[in-house]
């Protein structure tokens, strides 16, 4: 039995990957979990699989979540130690009975407690794209150092892992990773100043959050993806290429020197990708997901229109530059993102926040987890700034 933490436990991901450990009874121990501010999900969590410690996002989270434990009818064992803040979260990834850690907490919150969890010699299903674009060099050289197993959970890269299991390294000639091309791959460039948050957030094919839904939008997800394929495979930005696949069928593929390709095809859920990081290096059978082959009619490809997405054209630049850049690529995302959805900036605004982040930003090495946290927090200044003087050009 495999004894899991999970960082998100109420988010998309910690959902679905509580129902993995139900389809396979036996198989998962939960012992801690991090959560934010669902309350009465995280009861209803701590009643079904009562963790020894649990962590919520404030204090004020963690009285709230005491008072309804106490009154829950359906408690079997004393109440969980409830934490919150960063030092709940990075208790929950490091609890010694703990062998793997689930990170699929939204934002940098989960960065140091993730760092400290493979310091710690911990196993990570790692969800939690902030991770790897904005600290991959100080993670992965950690991964290296404690010699632990760092296994993706987003779709694409899991594809490309289990993809390469076909051959060495020294024969990959290129990683193709697949984009749906998301909710306005047809609409013309002049028509995005008019889109709408709720227009953004229509993802055709995934179910996801609402910042990875608006980052599907604007493509900047598949330049997150591409940064994090350099770190997880040891791949140059060179031999990362990206096609537009609308049908989401073919989640990756993989190139070799031969010509020979190999991809990874499974259904639009996630649960897929989370049990293969679970379970790895084991397939174990599931009942619970499979490829609707009947329905699956046609299979389509498309190069990324250049000009078209700007989001994805500024990370493969920060790649490009390293140091600060992909970080504060994130934090600026994250800003302008939230203001797209509280309709202070334009669909194009988002890239143009941006931009002008990574124009700013001073540049610095990024050699430890506090650097990395130094360059986010000064990127968001800049991008909160840049939000606040775009918002009040378009009052004016």
């Amino acid at each position: 039995m495999k004894r899991i933490s999970i960082l998100g436990s109420t988010g998309s991901i910690g959902r679905q990957c509580l129902d993995v450990v139900d389809s396979l009874a036996g198989s998962f121990e939960v012992v801690a979990m991090a959560a934010g501010s669902n309350v009465h999900l995280v009861a209803a969590q701590v009643a079904k699989y009562e963790p020894r410690v649990l962590s919520l996002a404030t204090e004020a989270h963690a009285k709230s979540l005491c008072k309804l434990l106490k009154h829950h009818g359906k408690l079997r064992k004393p109440l969980p130690e409830i934490l919150f803040g960063a030092e709940g979260i990075e208790r929950v990834a490091t609890h010694p009975d703990a062998d793997t850690v689930l990170s699929a907490t939204v934002g940098v919150v989960g960065l140091r407690a993730t760092y400290m969890a493979i310091e710690q010699g911990k196993n990570i299903a790692l969800a939690n794209k902030e991770v790897l674009v904005a600290a991959g060099e100080v993670v992965m050289g950690a991964v290296a150092r404690r010699g632990v197993s760092l296994l993706p959970v987003d779709s694409e890269h899991n594809a490309i892992h289990q993809c390469l299991r076909g051959g060495a390294a020294r024969e990959v000639k290129r990683l193709v990773l697949t984009a749906s091309g998301g909710p306005f791959r047809k609409t013309p460039v002049s028509k995005l100043a008019k889109v709408t948050p709720k227009q953004a957030l229509a993802h055709p094919n995934w179910k996801m959050g609402q910042r990875i839904t608006i980052d599907s939008a604007t493509l900047m997800n598949k330049g997150f993806e591409v940064i994090e394929a350099r770190w997880l495979f040891n791949m140059p930005l060179e031999k990362i290429h990206v096609v537009i696949h609308p049908q989401s069928t073919i989640h990756s593929m993989v190139e070799f020197v031969d010509g020979s390709i190999l991809a990874q095809l499974g259904p639009t859920d996630m649960r897929m990708p989370i049990q293969y990081a679970l379970t790895y290096p084991d397939r174990v059978a599931s009942n619970t997901h499979a490829l609707n082959w009947p329905a699956m009619r046609k299979l389509e490809f498309e190069e990324v229109p250049p000009g078209k997405f700007r989001c994805f054209e500024l990370a493969k630049e920060a790649l490009r530059q390293g140091g600060p850049l992909p970080c504060a690529l994130n934090a600026a995302d994250e800003v302008a993102v939230a203001a797209f959805l509280e309709r202070k900036l334009p669909f194009p605004g988002i890239a143009a926040v941006i931009e002008r982040v990574l124009e700013r930003i001073p540049r610095s090495q990024m050699q430890t987890i506090d650097d990395v946290l130094a360059a986010d927090a000064e990127a968001r200044r800049l991008a909160r700034l840049e939000v606040t003087n775009r918002a009040g050009k378009r009052r004016n």
